[in-house]
């Protein structure tokens, strides 16, 4: 009877991880689109998209990619120190993770704030009276970087989650597929901003 339910558990666990990549695969391609997207009225408007890009703050973009690549390795370090049994350090290293995607949200809060200060946002007067390839530039990195704050969202309620679960022993060294999840799902926002940060911060 044990050994039944071990196989059901490890197919279980197969699945919810076939599910989870399958989600992280869609994500792939709406961002996939954007990108190329992007890519083709960078390609029409490339002046307007240069100047664009001076209004954006290369520090805090910069910032916010190291922010988001440590939390990447604290979030892998939880998922170790879960599978080894170390539940203190688990919980230390998602805090942790926690802390750096509120950096980035806080960050991210003052680049939009003075943008709003310039009038630069969607449906200003401002942003009326552009020119198409200034318009597009200002449109898609609204939508962009902010469908991308939205993932950082969701993946703390994912991680504040998973700390309510690793203290309730919930997830635990045998059972850890929803932490392994949590952290494939946050390796996949730090990726979309590895992407992100250069499109819309370093044009030359």
């Amino acid at each position: 009877m044990s050994e039944k339910h071990h196989v059901e558990e490890h197919r279980d666990d197969e699945a919810k991880k076939l599910g989870m990549w399958l989600f992280i695969f869609t994500e792939l391609l709406l961002f996939g689109g954007l990108f190329i997207v992007y890519s083709i009225f960078r390609f029409e408007y490339p002046k307007c998209f240069r100047e664009g890009s001076l209004e954006l703050s290369v520090t805090i973009g910069a910032v916010n990619t190291i922010a988001l690549l440590i939390s990447s390795m604290t979030v892998a370090m939880a998922l170790t120190a879960v599978q080894k049994g170390n539940k203190k350090l688990a919980l230390q290293l998602i805090a942790v993770t926690l802390l750096l995607a509120l950096l980035f949200l806080v960050n991210k809060y003052f680049e939009w704030g003075h943008k709003f200060e310039m009038g630069l946002y969607p449906g200003s007067e401002t942003m009326k009276h552009l020119d198409r390839g200034h318009l597009l530039y200002f449109s898609l990195y609204f939508f962009m970087t902010g469908l991308h704050a939205l993932h950082i969202i969701i993946g703390m309620v994912l991680l504040f989650i998973c700390i309510f679960k690793v203290k309730s022993g919930n997830v635990h060294t045998k059972n850890y597929s929803f932490m392994e999840n949590g952290a494939l799902y946050w390796h996949l926002v730090d990726l979309i901003w590895i992407f992100l940060f250069p499109l819309m911060y370093l044009i030359s």
